[in-house]
């Protein structure tokens, strides 16, 4: 047994606390310095810019990576990696556990049903631009990984975790060095494109007077925004955060057991399988909450268990931590070779980016364009919390159906997105192959995206006939 003073048993609540001091020190000075505070750079990235920079400081002075120190247990960088890593599934089921703001009806499903063709199909533009800029490299850079360039959908459009999981999967299973640390800066780097073309994007608006700028204020907080009357007491028996927490955990072990089982059956596909562990997160979390809600219609259970208000807070802890560690798991010696292609990458996804949803979102979402605009451009080159940073600028009540769009389009996300995920581990085996079928695939989505468009012409067309 390990003695209570060895650093074994320390490590881990250092790390974790490494990673909180610096969420404070990172909210301070943006509270501070009004650069930083009107860049609108998440806190958490800003939070691990600060451990990268002293992790390097510490480097150059002493020769040491600082998270393999033995006050953070000897195996700091890998832990940091499985922070990310659990902490991108705890953060989506979370959000999954919560109650939208805006009822459904037609109009609504068809919104969210085209918010998540939108994710998908941003996804497949980045890849397409992203592998066919690291295609043509590979043609002139003898020994270039040439498949690189389609982790910028994973660090752009889905954010440190998944960057991180197809990183270590081009890693370790086709050799590409460096795969983990190029895939978490591609997310770094699109955390800094979202706050730069988002800052860029509020200010054009406030100039022409298309928006008024929503301003921060505390306010108290009714009790009905806290919790309904219908739920489980806040301070009963059992906490009601521990109840939240409690389904949390119960989703994600049921989650593992799910991978575990899938994984028995196709061995083949282990690491791509647990690479999904937020998407068979999402799934159980739903199930859960469809039965919980059967449990109350049915008065087997006469009190609400989940809150969104507690969700939410939980779910931001989650993808705070989560994006603190991935950015602070870099390892910028690994990049040495990759700098030039790194900026490339990330400069054409934040422009492709940009111009396809400002186009998508004038189009298809009318009644509230600069709203869903902000949004999926802050998701899709950061994360869900980084459109709704933007989001807050403009519509800080949640007045549209914006916010609720980012949360509910998980569901044809994962539908049409589950094919692309499977493409990226063909690209490093069959990539000019791979690069004609994203193509192909981003062709079929934008016929679905804009299928009233297309077939309401052609219906013109032919009654003019």
């Amino acid at each position: 047994m390990d003695n209570f003073w060895d650093y074994s048993v320390w490590g881990g609540i250092t790390l974790i606390a490494s990673l909180l001091i610096s969420l404070v020190i990172a909210n301070a000075l943006k509270r501070k310095i009004k650069l930083l505070h009107n860049s609108l750079i998440p806190t958490s990235v800003l939070a691990g810019i600060i451990l990268l920079c002293v992790s390097e400081i510490f480097k150059l002075i002493t020769g040491d990576i600082l998270f393999e120190a033995a006050v953070f247990g000897g195996k700091g960088t890998n832990s940091l990696e499985i922070i990310t890593y659990h902490a991108l599934a705890l953060g989506f089921i979370a959000t999954t556990f919560q109650s939208g703001q805006h009822k459904a009806n037609r109009e609504r499903n068809i919104e969210i049903f085209n918010t998540g063709v939108t994710t998908v199909s941003t996804y497949l533009l980045q890849a397409i631009f992203g592998f066919g800029i690291t295609l043509i490299v590979a043609r002139l850079v003898s020994g270039f990984f040439e498949a690189a360039g389609v982790l910028l959908p994973f660090g752009f459009g889905q954010g440190t975790g998944q960057a991180l999981n197809y990183g270590s999967i081009y890693e370790s299973q086709y050799g590409f060095t460096g795969g983990k640390s190029f895939g978490l800066t591609i997310a770094a780097m699109g955390f800094l494109f979202a706050s730069i073309g988002g800052v860029i994007h509020l200010n054009v608006l406030k100039k022409r007077g298309k928006v008024t700028p929503f301003v921060e204020k505390a306010e108290v907080m009714s009790a009905d925004e806290i919790q309904t009357s219908d739920e489980i007491p806040m301070n009963g028996s059992m906490d009601k955060l521990t109840v939240q927490v409690a389904l949390i955990i119960i989703a994600y072990i049921v989650t593992y057991i799910l991978m575990v089982l899938v994984g028995s059956l196709l061995p083949g596909m282990r690491s791509v399988i647990y690479g999904f562990n937020f998407l068979f997160g999402v799934l159980i979390a739903a199930l859960i909450k469809v039965i919980l809600r059967a449990m109350q219609k049915t008065r087997i259970s006469t009190r609400k268990y989940v809150n969104s208000f507690l969700m939410q807070r939980i779910g931001n802890f989650c993808f705070d931590i989560m994006v603190t560690a991935g950015i602070a798991a870099i390892r910028m010696e690994a990049l040495a070779d990759y700098w030039v292609i790194l900026l490339i990458l990330g400069i054409t996804g934040a422009v492709t980016t940009y111009f396809y949803l400002r186009y998508v979102s004038v189009s298809l979402f009318k009644k509230y364009p600069e709203e869903q605009f902000l949004a999926m451009y802050g998701m899709l080159t950061g994360t869900a919390s980084t459109g709704v940073v933007l989001l807050r600028e403009i519509d800080g009540k949640f007045q549209t159906p914006a916010a609720d769009n980012l949360v509910y389009q998980n569901f044809p996300a994962i539908v049409f997105g589950f094919p692309m995920m499977l493409l990226a581990t063909l690209a490093p085996q069959q990539p000019i192959l791979t690069f004609i079928i994203l193509v192909a695939f981003f062709a079929v989505m934008n016929v679905i995206l804009f299928r009233s468009r297309i077939f309401k012409s052609k219906k013109k067309t032919v009654a003019a006939k």
